[in-house]
């Protein structure tokens, strides 16, 4: 099933025009929910994207970054540590007339814990405003895998650097 999501991912940007490219960078903030918000409860990382304009005001692409989930005091007391997520996703997104947009990235989050590896199902819908190169998101990002979800809902900022 990865193999082909990825050959396929690969297919359509293959075949898009690179000249309409744009690079993202950016960081954001988050509070953790749903399964795991007993054990973390801050989340902040930074993310990397690049995007394709099409026609009729959609943008497609890639996304991916790092996002650390801080443990709260009572799981750091037992022991536990931060969680990592490093998402690789494709990436769509439709701008609105005024600077507003919404979008979702979609695809595979590598979980990394205490040395360990694993991961599951990357979902992130998102809401912003673009105001000239720089956007602010908000977004609901996780990871999930065998019916639990590591979530959080987090402000970004993302600066558009390259066209």
């Amino acid at each position: 099933m990865k193999k082909l999501f990825l050959v396929g991912a690969l297919a359509l940007f293959g075949a898009m025009n690179a000249q309409t490219g744009n690079v993202k960078v950016g960081a954001h903030l988050g509070i953790t929910t749903g399964d795991f918000d007993p054990l973390y409860g801050l989340n902040a990382g930074v993310d990397l994207g690049y995007s394709w304009k099409l026609p009729s005001n959609f943008e497609v692409g890639l996304a991916t970054g790092y996002s650390n989930y801080f443990p709260k005091s009572d799981f750091k007391d037992i022991g536990g540590k931060s969680m990592g997520v490093i998402p690789i996703a494709a990436s769509g997104q439709y701008n609105f007339d005024g600077g507003f947009f919404l979008g979702t990235d979609l695809g595979y989050g590598v979980l990394l814990y205490d040395g360990d590896s694993d991961g599951g199902f990357y979902y992130q819908p998102k809401a912003g405003y673009r105001m000239n190169n720089v956007d602010l998101v908000l977004s609901y990002k996780g990871v999930s895998k065998d019916g639990s979800s590591l979530s959080s809902v987090n402000f970004g900022v993302a600066f558009n650097v390259g066209k």
